[in-house]
C-alpha cells in the first residue's frame, strides 16, 4: 500500500497553511495548534523543509516560516522527497535484498506505476492544495 508518512502529511498541511497566508510569517506552534499536530515534530519537519529550500525561517518577535518559492512551483513530490527521500513502491528499488529479483515478473510493471504516481504528485502543486 502506498501511504504518506506522518512527516509528509504534516509537511503538506503546513505548506498549504503557509500558502493560504502567503508572505505572512507563521510559527510552528501556531500551525501545530490549529491542526492538532505535535509541535516538536512539526518544528523538525519545518526545519528540514528549510534545509531543502522549500521554506524560509525568520527569527525575532514576528518570526516563523514563509514559503521560499511561489506555491505554484512547489509540488507534492518536492515535499515528500524532501522529507522522505526518493519515492519507492517496492523494497527492491531501495537496494534491499530480494530473493525473487531474478525471477520477478512484477518489478517492471510496478516501476511504471510508480512513474505515474510520481508524475501525478509532481504535477500537483501546493497552490492547488491551498485553493481546493
Amino acid at each position: 500500500m502506498f501511504r504518506l508518512s506522518k512527516k509528509s502529511d504534516y509537511g503538506l498541511i503546513a505548506l498549504k497553511h503557509l500558502a493560504q497566508h502567503n508572505e505572512e510569517s507563521i510559527s510552528a506552534r501556531e500551525i501545530a495548534a490549529q491542526y492538532h499536530i505535535p509541535a516538536e515534530l512539526l518544528a523538525k519537519v519545518l526545519q528540514r523543509l528549510v534545509r531543502k529550500g522549500l521554506l524560509v525561517s525568520q527569527q525575532g518577535i514576528n518570526g516563523g516560516y514563509v514559503l521560499a518559492k511561489d506555491p505554484a512551483s512547489i509540488s507534492i513530490v518536492d515535499v515528500v522527497e524532501a522529507l522522505e527521500g526518493p519515492i519507492s513502491i517496492t523494497p527492491c528499488e531501495r537496494g534491499d535484498d530480494c530473493q525473487q529479483l531474478q525471477m520477478c515478473s512484477v518489478r517492471d510493471p510496478l516501476l511504471k506505476i510508480k512513474a505515474k504516481v510520481v508524475r501525478v504528485l509532481g504535477d500537483t502543486s501546493i497552490y492547488e492544495l491551498a485553493t481546493s
